[in-house]
């Protein structure tokens, strides 16, 4: 930095590190320094017309690009999101989409990770497994990264998941889904049987189903809404 704080400008502590590059920071509070004073120039270039969309070691032209490459991602979400609602729960028709091979994989994941937990758990960590995945990864991009569209996305994925679990929930009932072992659930190794069975849920299984699809559908609009919330507070002005 041209002019090193001589107190931090979040806490005023003193003194501070006379190197105040990245990854500086204060060691009262914590805040990286070099960042602060990003955030303190960008006002200043709004008022003398430098766009606010360049950082000091950035193009300028990166933030439309990013803009533009977001809206175009929040296009393809959309439409792929309207065929994924559209499938049929009642039949299973989710795991012929491509978003279902690698929900599988952490579907199984889950299993094994919530093991040690017991073998109710355990059943239950293969859902768990699934949604966690992509709730961690939303939440990692809105409180660690600060990225917000990234975070709607990881929302986003988070509906979709709960699409795939909707059917498993609804076959409990009456199986006709093809299991990983080959055959349906009625002679064991599906999820659901054993967790409604335990719980007295069974009969209610297919309402349940029912549900937990309709509550995918809306997280998935919520998190496109969002994510076009945010690109039109956030659209670049043209200079």
């Amino acid at each position: 930095m041209a002019n090193p704080y001589t107190r931090c400008p979040k806490c005023h502590h003193q003194p501070l590190p006379a190197e105040q590059t990245l990854p500086a920071a204060c060691p009262a509070c914590g805040v990286i320094l070099a960042k602060v004073g990003q955030k303190l120039l960008r006002p200043a270039r709004e008022l003398t017309g430098e766009s606010p969309w360049q950082d000091d070691d950035t193009d300028a032209t990166a933030e439309p690009l990013r803009f533009w490459f977001r809206l175009a991602l929040l296009a393809l979400l959309t439409v792929w999101g309207w065929q994924l609602i559209g499938l049929d729960y009642r039949s299973g028709e989710i795991g012929m989409s491509f978003l279902h091979r690698p929900l599988l994989v952490f579907h199984e994941a889950g299993h094994v990770i919530f093991m040690p937990l017991g073998h109710w758990l355990s059943v239950l960590g293969g859902t768990l497994g699934q949604l966690l995945m992509p709730a961690i990864m939303a939440a990692a991009l809105l409180l660690k990264n600060r990225d917000r569209f990234g975070a709607a996305v990881g929302l986003w994925l988070v509906g979709v998941s709960l699409l795939d679990v909707a059917p498993y929930m609804y076959d409990a009932l009456q199986p006709q889904l093809m299991l990983l072992s080959g055959a349906t659930g009625e002679a064991g190794g599906h999820d659901w049987i054993f967790l409604f069975s335990s719980t007295g849920l069974l009969p209610r299984a297919q309402l349940i189903g029912c549900l937990t699809h309709s509550l995918g559908a809306l997280v998935m609009i919520l998190s496109l809404a969002w994510a076009a919330r945010l690109l039109m507070t956030g659209r670049p002005t043209p200079v």
